[in-house]
């Protein structure tokens, strides 16, 4: 078992920035690929990004390219979501997950998922 907890989340004007973290718990946290996945109301969850087991390796959605970036400590078993130029559209609630599988990029192929920390970007 994975235990993971976001924060970092919270209300933001359009154009500041945030960093979200996702602390983990349990068992190796350098053998899984971690994501960022968001959900607004209404909608489907949407993949965000993720990293690979040893952050070499990163991919992101289209409509956060550029201004989001994930990154890993895995002596703090810890990743990061840092969100930069954000805009109203990115208000969603976020969500940290754990895979075991190669370059995920679809909810189904991670295992463990946190609860989520909402982030509200004001225009």
């Amino acid at each position: 078992q994975v235990q993971l907890v976001e924060s970092g989340g919270g209300l933001v004007q359009a154009g500041g920035s945030l960093r979200l973290s996702c602390a983990a718990s349990g068992r190796t946290f350098s053998k899984y690929a971690m994501g960022w996945f968001r959900q607004a109301p209404g909608k489907e969850r949407e993949f965000v990004g993720q990293i690979g087991w040893n952050g070499g390796s990163t991919y992101y959605a289209d409509s956060v390219k550029g201004r989001f970036t994930i990154s890993r400590d895995n002596a703090k078993n810890t990743v990061y979501l840092q969100m930069n130029s954000l805009k109203p559209e990115d208000t969603a609630k976020y969500y940290c997950a754990a895979s075991p599988r190669l370059l995920p990029r679809r909810s189904y192929e991670y295992d463990y998922w946190g609860q989520g920390t909402q982030v509200t970007v004001s225009s």
